[in-house]
């Protein structure tokens, strides 16, 4: 799922990112490929508390570079990253209300893959172009 066009010229955040990348990437294989279900929730669990805890620590990385450079759509970059960890908190919750059905893991999964490569071909992307401006001394 990682590509290279997905860096946008900050290494810890591209490096951050990269693993984000292989970590749902592994998720979704482990979801996708035939065998008994029971035996894939220890890494649907394992993909929750990861998710949980590395994209705070990845958000507040990314948004203190943010800050750092003076990113003018920060603002809304905060916002997107407060739904997306809500998003997580609320799925963690039904997890834990309906259990780890199979259906349900398969729709988080798609989620999980369409934000990640949304935020972070789309909107991240932004953080690097005007990064590159800046250096440029275009602003």
């Amino acid at each position: 799922m990682w590509k290279e066009k997905y860096k946008i010229g900050v290494p810890i955040v591209d490096q951050q990112h990269e693993e984000l990348f292989k970590r749902v990437s592994d998720f979704i294989h482990t979801v996708q490929k035939k065998g008994v279900w029971e035996e894939k929730i220890d890494k649907v669990k394992e993909t929750m508390v990861f998710m949980q805890e590395y994209v705070v620590v990845h958000f507040d990385d990314e948004e203190m570079y943010q800050e750092k450079i003076q990113y003018p759509d920060l603002d809304e970059h905060k916002q997107k990253h407060i739904q997306f960890k809500e998003a997580v908190g609320n799925y963690v919750k039904r997890f834990n209300e309906e259990g780890y059905s199979e259906e349900l893991v398969q729709e988080f999964s798609g989620k999980l893959v369409a934000w990640l490569i949304m935020h972070v071909a789309a909107m991240d992307q932004k953080i690097g172009e005007y990064v590159d401006t800046q250096e440029r001394g275009e602003l």
